[in-house]
């Protein structure tokens, strides 16, 4: 795995005030340029670019990318209703505004591709294009904890667990610096192991909280993240706390209802999926991938990257990047 660091476009950081909050955003690139906006995942921020961020100025590009609302040192709306996607997509809308772009190529990974995806349905003016990582577009059928619950019943399910506040909250922020170590870890790529596909025949899990998913994580750090690295997102969850971040999930249903009854068609920019084959969250359903994303109508197909886990960008940034650039030089 390379590391991709490129130096001739400084990074900057600047705080804007966009859609009610004021958002940390890590800057580079010709503000004159195509704008690429970068939108991270659960539990993570714009610190998860890190490897792309001079890579994309390099190329040509104005590249922002938001500590989105409830994370680092960003605003931290206090009603569980303001993480909505409305909310979600609109930040990322009031940075076009707040830079002079008419539009952008959104990119997101993990949470931040949901958020992109829907930008494109609910912000198709706004949105040159789509590349959504790790997570599939996904229209949901139904409420999305009434799925959970007929296909989980009585298992532990940790979407389920965030509903409720202050337990999530509670377990997360207790030791911080474990918690980003054993997620971070945990379903990495080296860490990946095959399991049953089938939701009936998952094992009971023992306890009944969110990091007791995680079994035998090595006391080091895997090769792709650095003391520095885990440093940082200590410093900014410890600043935030888990409120907002699990704040995002207790918006899956009233998300459903906004977005029901808006035509997927309107998702009419091209689209794009970069994924790893040893990411959990889709190396089951590997084969179902061009056929969900695919509902959107200018799919242009996906890279699914050997060896790489759910922290796609950071684990093989070379990878990443090559398969993005790929996508972005046909737009």
């Amino acid at each position: 795995m390379g590391n991709t660091d490129h130096m001739s476009h400084e990074i900057t950081h600047r705080v804007i005030a966009t859609n009610g909050v004021n958002l940390q955003v890590t800057e580079s690139g010709d503000p004159k340029g195509p704008c690429v906006i970068l939108s991270h995942g659960f539990p993570e921020s714009a610190y998860s670019w890190r490897h792309q961020m001079g890579f994309l100025a390099d190329a040509g590009f104005h590249v922002l990318a938001p500590d989105q609302r409830g994370y680092g040192f960003s605003s931290s709306p206090k009603n569980v209703t303001d993480y909505g996607i409305e909310n979600l997509t609109g930040d990322l809308v009031g940075l076009l505004d707040a830079t002079g772009h008419d539009d952008a190529t959104f990119v997101g990974h993990d949470w931040g591709s949901l958020v992109v995806w829907e930008a494109g349905r609910l912000h198709p003016s706004r949105v040159n294009a789509i590349c959504g990582v790790s997570v599939p577009f996904t229209p949901w059928p139904m409420k999305p904890t009434e799925l959970f619950k007929m296909m989980f019943t009585d298992r532990f399910f940790y979407m389920l667990y965030f509903q409720e506040v202050g337990p999530a909250e509670s377990e997360l922020e207790a030791d911080i610096r474990n918690t980003m170590h054993q997620f971070l870890w945990a379903i990495s790529g080296a860490m990946y192991k095959p399991g049953p596909t089938d939701f009936s025949e998952l094992p009971p899990m023992e306890g009944s909280g969110f990091l007791d998913m995680f079994k035998d994580v090595p006391a080091h750090l895997p090769t792709w993240l650095t003391q520095d690295d885990l440093d940082h997102y200590v410093k900014q969850f410890t600043n935030s706390g888990f409120f907002g971040p699990v704040s995002w999930y207790r918006n899956l249903d009233a998300n459903y209802e906004v977005l029901k009854d808006i035509p997927i068609e309107r998702i009419s920019m091209p689209t794009f999926f970069i994924g790893g084959d040893k990411d959990v969250v889709i190396a089951p359903r590997l084969d179902t991938l061009d056929a969900v994303n695919g509902l959107t109508p200018n799919y242009k197909g996906s890279v699914i990257i050997p060896g790489a886990g759910h922290w796609t960008q950071q684990e093989m940034p070379d990878e990443f990047n090559a398969a993005l650039m790929g996508f972005l030089q046909t737009l």
